[in-house]
């Protein structure tokens, strides 16, 4: 038993619905697209078996329809040889030919009604497919995102993620301690170039110094 019991049941379907009840979208758009597809097969050879009954059904009514010209034309020949017996047979023959092409008509009739009616219903369920088709790609890129992130998610709140930033802790720690001895073992040794900067500094107080002097030694002569 398919998803859908009949064709009304495809395309009055809300396929919306259907996915938001599956336990599996995936697999459900999968079973839908094959039941559809199957459905459409089946419209289209009922079509193709409701084209093959009408060309037979045409070719019945030509049929019948020369059976009229033929027997109008016997009629005609009876009374023109007066044999107006003859001629009312052959009318009472053309008369039933008239009803059978009258009565096939009606059968081609039929029979178009159904395939306007079988090209609408094609239509409506190829519409239904390409929705749904579509909607299968969309969930299959929705499941590999998200089956992408989850991955990485895992990844990140794996304890492997935890024990490598504590490595690069341990790491950073020893690199800390070298960097120290490297700093203790340069402790206590002046260069040149540290000589000559505190002699710059030095000068640079020194005036200062006099220079703070004098400002002070101005201002207690201007208050006497």
């Amino acid at each position: 038993m398919g998803i859908f019991s009949r064709f009304s049941d495809i395309v009055n379907s809300n396929l919306n619905a259907l996915l938001d009840k599956a336990e599996d979208p995936q697999k459900m758009v999968r079973l839908i697209i094959q039941e559809m597809e199957d459905t459409l097969v089946e419209v289209r050879s009922t079509s193709a078996r409701l084209l093959a009954e009408k060309k037979d059904v045409q070719r019945q009514q030509q049929r019948a329809e020369h059976e009229v010209l033929d027997w109008e034309n016997k009629a005609e020949l009876a009374l023109s040889k007066e044999r107006e017996d003859l001629a009312k047979q052959a009318l009472i023959e053309k008369r039933q030919a008239q009803d059978a092409v009258d009565s096939l008509q009606q059968e081609i009739d039929r029979v178009d009604e159904n395939l306007d009616k079988l090209n609408g219903e094609i239509g409506q369920l190829q519409e239904k497919l390409a929705d749904a088709k579509a909607r299968q790609k969309t969930i299959l890129m929705r499941q590999k995102t998200a089956t992408s992130r989850l991955a990485v998610k895992q990844q990140v709140d794996s304890n492997k993620v935890n024990d490598a930033m504590e490595k690069f802790d341990r790491y950073e720690s020893k690199i800390d301690g070298i960097e120290a001895q490297v700093e203790s073992y340069d402790m206590g040794k002046r260069s040149l170039r540290d000589e000559f900067a505190e002699l710059e500094n030095e000068g640079k107080v020194n005036d200062e110094l006099e220079a703070l002097k004098a400002r002070m030694k101005a201002k207690q002569n201007d208050s006497q």
